[in-house]
């Protein structure tokens, strides 16, 4: 049904770049709010930045607001990651989700409420 493929990764020095990129399965964005998460060795999986579905607002969370940025591209059915001023902490796997209609922060900022996984994608920044 969904399909959802990370690109991106990699290792980056502390105050380096990287855009992450989600492939989705056509349609995806009809009926899906976009997340994008993280999960750093010994720690739980975390929320980082979300756009629901049905308009364009975003939340992220306040440690890496202002330094990342999530995108749509409706015509290539792909969302992105944009990650600045990368720190030492923001290593983690990153995983792209997708969730039904999700449109209130409470909703987007939950990993239970997302229905499809990627497989992440390894982001390693050194000090």
């Amino acid at each position: 049904q969904v399909q959802l493929v990370e690109s991106g990764g990699g290792l980056v020095q502390a105050g380096g770049s990287l855009r992450l990129s989600c492939a989705t399965s056509a349609g995806t964005f009809d009926n899906y709010a976009m997340g994008w998460f993280r999960q750093a060795p010994e720690k739980e999986r975390e929320f980082v930045a979300a756009i629901m579905w049905g308009g364009s607002s975003t939340v992220y969370q306040n440690s890496v607001k202002g330094r990342f940025t999530i995108s749509r591209d409706f015509a290539q059915n792909t969302v992105y990651l944009q990650m600045n001023s990368l720190k030492p902490e923001d290593t983690a796997v990153y995983y792209c989700a997708a969730g039904m209609r999700l449109n209130t922060i409470a909703t987007m900022t939950d990993d239970r409420r997302y229905d499809y996984w990627g497989q992440g994608t390894q982001v390693t920044v050194s000090s």
